[in-house]
């Protein structure tokens, strides 16, 4: 027992009756536009995970660069 092909119809006409063809039109679009952004945000968030996760990675394989490159940082003089 599932939604047919009769049912989908239906509730698509009343849908379509309801809201109008302009307005499921910029439905669409918004929704569209909302499924863009949420998939970039994920891709964006994945690329900072991964180089994050070589950066601790690399700070995890060479411990004495990484104390050398923190030692050449200037340090701040309090006057």
């Amino acid at each position: 027992m599932g939604i047919g092909m009769r049912e989908l119809i239906i509730i698509l006409l009343v849908v379509l009756v309801v809201f109008g063809t302009k307005k499921l039109r910029s439905i669409g679009t918004d929704l569209g536009a909302a499924v863009k952004g949420f998939k970039k945000g994920l891709n964006e968030g994945d690329a900072e995970e991964s180089a994050r996760q070589i950066k601790q990675e690399a700070d995890a394989d060479f411990p004495e660069a990484r104390a050398k490159a923190e030692a050449a940082k200037p340090q701040d003089r309090q006057a």
